[in-house]
C-alpha cells in the first residue's frame, strides 16, 4: 500500500473535487467497480486512489460525450428557421383544434339553456300575476268582512244592517 491509499475522503469532499452529485458518484462507482467503504461510525469514505479512478472515469465520459456532440450535424440558419416555422404551424393547428373542440363542447352544454331561460321568464310572469290576484282577493275579503260586520243580530236569526263606514280600502 502506498501513502495515497491511507488518506480518505468523505462523499462531500468527492462531490466538491469531481463537481458531481451523489447520483453521479454512484454511476461512476458502478463503471469503475469502486466500492465505497464505511468507517466504524458508519460514514462512507473513499481512498485517494479510488477518487483518482472516479476522476478518470468522469473525464473519459465527458470526452466521449464531446465526441458524440462533434459528430452531430450543424443546422444552418434557414434549416433552423424552417424547423421553427414548422413548430409554430403545429402549435397554431393545435390551438385551433383545441378551440374548436372546446367551443363545440360548450355549445352542446348550453344548448338547452335557451329553453330554461324562457321557462324561467314565463314562471316569473305567472308568479307576478298570482301575486296581483292574491292582493285583489285580500282586498275583496277585507271589503266582505266589513259588510258582514255591518249586520247586527236583532233576535231569532234576524239581522239589522248598520250604516256602512267608508273606511274600506280600495
Amino acid at each position: 500500500m502506498n501513502a495515497n491509499s491511507d488518506k480518505v475522503l468523505l462523499p462531500n469532499d468527492v462531490r466538491k473535487l469531481l463537481n458531481v452529485d451523489n447520483k453521479e458518484i454512484v454511476e461512476l462507482c458502478k463503471k469503475t467497480s469502486v466500492m465505497p467503504k464505511k468507517n466504524k461510525f458508519g460514514q462512507i469514505y473513499f481512498s485517494i486512489d479510488e477518487v483518482k479512478k472516479l476522476r478518470n472515469a468522469k473525464t473519459s465520459l465527458i470526452s466521449g460525450h464531446m465526441k458524440k456532440k462533434e459528430n452531430l450535424p450543424v443546422m444552418t440558419k434557414p434549416a433552423s428557421q424552417a424547423v421553427v416555422n414548422g413548430l409554430l404551424d403545429t402549435l397554431n393547428k393545435m390551438e385551433s383544434n383545441i378551440t374548436t373542440s372546446m367551443t363545440k363542447i360548450i355549445d352542446e352544454k348550453l344548448e338547452g339553456m335557451d329553453d330554461v331561460v324562457l321557462e324561467l321568464v314565463r314562471c316569473k310572469t305567472e308568479n307576478e300575476n298570482l301575486k296581483n290576484k292574491v292582493n285583489e282577493l285580500n282586498k275583496e275579503n277585507f271589503k266582505l268582512k266589513n259588510v258582514l260586520n255591518s249586520f247586527k243580530p236583532l233576535f231569532a236569526g234576524f239581522y239589522v244592517k248598520k250604516e256602512e263606514e267608508n273606511n274600506i280600502l280600495l
